[in-house]
């Protein structure tokens, strides 16, 4: 039998916010695991993989290729957070490259799998599409500061630098 991972964590992650934990049971029964050594890569950017992934336990370092072609860190994930809600809803090519950070769990959702809980249970996999809103929406709140606060230096403005 493969592993099931841990309700607990899915219900305490950004897409298991809204769950009870009987729906954070019947969600964990859908999530694959997959366990990464130090520095092992989860996915690649531009692989037309469409898993959505939840960090359980360690970190994953996010990699987006600069101009030059060059792998260059943009974030670090925590436990807790997921990845992938492009690929995993529009069905695009990743847009950046997934690695372990020291040795890291991460549960995994397919397309598939998630197509079965929508079908078998519509209003658990409403509250997780929720949550995949509120993940997107938050993510680009943070990069509409970030890229403010690059303006704002780069003009001087504001008194702050």
């Amino acid at each position: 039998m493969s592993e099931v991972a841990d309700y607990k964590v899915v219900r305490n992650s950004t897409v298991g916010t809204e769950l009870t934990e009987d729906e954070a049971k019947l969600l964990a029964e859908k999530l694959g695991v997959r366990h990464l050594k130090d520095g092992e890569l989860l996915v690649k950017e531009g692989e037309a993989d469409r898993t959505l992934f939840i960090l359980a336990q360690g970190r994953l370092d996010v990699a987006s290729k600069d101009a030059d072609g060059t792998d260059r860190s943009v974030y670090s994930m925590k436990e807790g957070e997921c990845a992938g809600t492009r690929a995993f809803v529009e069905q695009s090519p990743r847009k950046a490259t997934l690695r372990a950070v020291g040795d890291s769990t991460v549960y995994t959702l397919t397309p598939a799998d998630f197509e079965t809980l929508l079908d078998s249970n519509p209003h658990v996999a409403f509250k997780v599409m929720r949550a995949l809103f509120r993940v997107t929406h938050a993510n680009l709140s943070r990069m509409n500061t970030e890229s403010k606060e690059l303006a704002n230096y780069i003009t001087k403005s504001q008194g702050r630098y």
